[in-house]
């Protein structure tokens, strides 16, 4: 299963980074791990997975999803509309591209860290951190089977 591949600490620190992500934006990181893409396209599936996780309950619907399927080697990051109307089609491809170095390297704990660090860093340009901002949804990883 997917949350057997990482270790509590390891764990930890995916759930760490995502705590610290949000202090650059009022943004909401999730990540979501599973072993297989249910899908035959990963960005479908992410798409399902946002949705399952309500991540489109945020009052700038701005969440954005990192979801790993490891065993079939397949990522995507994906934004709420609030991201998306704000932010050049292009937007995610940078993120994307660091991930993309780290996993090839067989690095999955640290390509997925660097996603999310990435990920703050670039939405807190058209999304910063507010004085009272709220967490609104789960710094906690999701897993599937």
């Amino acid at each position: 299963m997917a949350k057997d591949r990482f270790d509590e600490a390891e764990k930890k620190r995916i759930v760490d980074a995502v705590a610290s992500a949000e202090l650059n934006t009022s943004g909401e990181v999730r990540v979501h791990i599973e072993s297989k893409c249910k899908e035959d396209n990963v960005l479908d599936r992410a798409s399902q997975v946002f949705a399952h996780l309500d991540m489109q309950k945020t009052e700038a619907r701005n969440g954005v999803l990192i979801y790993v399927a490891i065993d079939d080697h397949q990522f995507a990051i994906i934004g709420d509309v609030g991201i998306n109307q704000k932010v050049p089609d292009d937007f995610w491809d940078s993120t994307a591209g660091k991930m993309t170095a780290r996993f090839k390297e067989g690095e999955i704990l640290e390509g997925i860290i660097t996603g999310i660090h990435d990920a703050g860093e670039q939405l807190k340009h058209y999304f910063p951190y507010q004085d009272d901002d709220i967490n609104e949804l789960s710094d906690e990883i999701s897993f599937g089977e």
